[in-house]
């Protein structure tokens, strides 16, 4: 996992958009809707903290066990170390029961962060164990940021994004954007409000913005709810049969006769439905059902 301290620029708003969109899908293919639905409660704040007064080694290693058991992992021996080295922490991936998490030395310091490194960490042993990859090590990153933020326990890496006087740090490999579109993806299947667990401002603020994108896709043209001036400029393109560079679908075969694909705004798998009537899509991936204008 990458860390970045104060100085370093961090990158904000949604730039790995597909991969995202990509990572959600397989994460429900892999798993199936049911499978998802056996993370419906995040990891608590307090369940995954470490007092000032705890031991370092025993507190991390509680905290790693907390995570195993969050992220439905087998219970194994966890053996949690601290050493200096360029990222923020590793694991060993390894065909036996035991997990083997070191993390940077800076930690012994940063206590509160210590959960969002393992969070990180613990689900690359999930996705391992899970078989759920992609080719390039900058995809799986990303992928692994998005799995533990939609099963529970990414809510710790945007919260260990902070901004001010004394540190400025970020962990992970989405931007704090891309953090809260995911938890906002989550806390909208499942009812939750991350925000009451968020310690730092700019995540919080990082979360809202988030939550303003994923809010946008579950309205964007040709669902229903979609607002006057986008449904207006969808019904033109559609007249024409075909969509600006801009837009989240795509005509085919030429509309209104034809067909319109766009992708669900729960799984990001792309459907494709007829143009120009009112109806109801069922998405065959992550099984929710979509109420379509037309």
């Amino acid at each position: 996992m990458t860390h970045r301290q104060e100085g370093d620029q961090v990158a904000h708003g949604f730039p790995h958009r597909a991969a995202v969109g990509a990572s959600l899908t397989a994460l429900y293919r892999r798993l199936s809707p049911d499978g998802v639905h056996r993370y419906p409660s995040s990891v608590p704040a307090a369940d995954v903290a470490l007092t000032d007064d705890e031991d370092l080694h025993l507190g991390a290693q509680r905290v790693a066990r907390t995570l195993v058991r969050h992220l439905r992992l087998p219970e194994a021996r966890m053996v949690v170390g601290f050493r200096t080295m360029e990222h923020a922490a590793t694991v060993e991936l390894t065909a036996g029961p035991e997990y083997f998490v070191e993390l940077n030395d800076r930690f012994r310091t940063r206590r509160r962060d210590i959960g969002a490194a393992l969070a990180h960490e613990i689900t690359h042993v999930l996705l391992h164990r899970l078989g759920l990859g992609f080719p390039g090590t900058a995809e799986n990153e990303i992928l692994t940021d998005v799995t533990t933020s939609y099963l529970g326990a990414g809510w710790l890496l945007l919260d260990a994004y902070r901004r001010d006087g004394v540190e400025s740090q970020k962990l992970g490999y989405l931007t704090p954007e891309e953090f809260g579109y995911v938890l906002a993806k989550r806390a909208e299947l499942f009812g939750e409000d991350p925000s009451p667990w968020f310690t730092s401002a700019v995540a919080y603020e990082a979360w809202t913005r988030g939550r303003a994108e994923a809010a946008r896709e579950r309205t964007a043209p040709p669902l229903a709810g979609a607002g006057w001036a986008a449904a207006r400029r969808y019904a033109w393109e559609r007249r024409r049969g075909r969509a600006g560079e801009d837009a989240p679908y795509a005509f085919h075969d030429g509309a209104p006769a034809g067909a319109v694909s766009f992708s669900c705004p729960v799984c990001r798998q792309r459907l494709r439905v007829p143009a120009g009537r009112a109806l109801r899509a069922r998405c065959a991936v992550c099984r929710t059902v979509l109420e379509c204008a037309g």
